[in-house]
């Protein structure tokens, strides 16, 4: 890192923030850089030590600080260039999110699967048999015992189950063995608390 500032005229940073990096660039080593050069910060506030850097700009040891995630303090001065913390909006980010977009609600489509949802917990099960249902339902006592009491009622043995939580709202998968009929979904939808159900038999 001391051959990098002593020798560089522009110095850019990409590291994750982590205890070895915090600080990177700090009182104690910032002064080996040449003077008037320009660093770029575009890891993580913390790398470099803010006061170190508006020290340096006043000196005269940095003709300029570029980051893009600043600080009050260094908003106000006039050899700091204060960029939009965009990574994730490049034309190459975008159409990233709106393929994972696509495959997350097919994959809930088809599976019931669900990821990154605002008010839903995380669910992903392994199918394990042709025969699924999807519950969607309230977060209280007894609807895990509710649910395999109808499907026990309906004949149907559960080979595969998962329940997950996230505050007030539960998710539920469920792989039986046989096929699930019209009036065990019937019955499913009339247990209080249920919100929606989904048979998901596979393709």
């Amino acid at each position: 890192m001391a051959e990098v500032l002593r020798n560089g005229h522009f110095v850019s940073l990409h590291v994750p923030l982590m205890d070895s990096t915090r600080h990177l660039v700090s009182a104690d080593n910032i002064g080996l850089m040449q003077g008037g050069a320009v660093l770029l910060n575009f890891s993580r506030q913390g790398v470099v030590s803010d006061e170190a850097a508006l020290l340096a700009l006043d000196t005269g040891q940095l003709g300029a600080y570029v980051c893009d995630f600043p600080s009050p303090s260094l908003l106000r001065h006039e050899r700091v260039v204060c960029l939009p913390h965009l990574g994730a909006s490049t034309r190459e980010a975008e159409e990233n999110c709106a393929v994972m977009v696509a495959e997350q609600l097919r994959d809930y489509l088809e599976s019931g699967h669900i990821a990154n949802a605002v008010n839903f917990p995380s669910v992903s099960m392994g199918r394990e048999s042709a025969f699924r249902v999807a519950i969607a339902n309230a977060n209280v006592p007894n609807m895990l015992g509710q649910i395999s009491t109808a499907m026990a009622r309906a004949g149907l043995n559960i080979h595969n189950m998962v329940n997950k939580s996230r505050g007030d709202m539960a998710y539920t998968l469920v792989d039986v063995d046989s096929e699930v009929s019209g009036a065990l979904l019937a019955d499913l939808r009339s247990i209080e608390g249920v919100l929606s159900v989904r048979y998901l038999p596979a393709a």
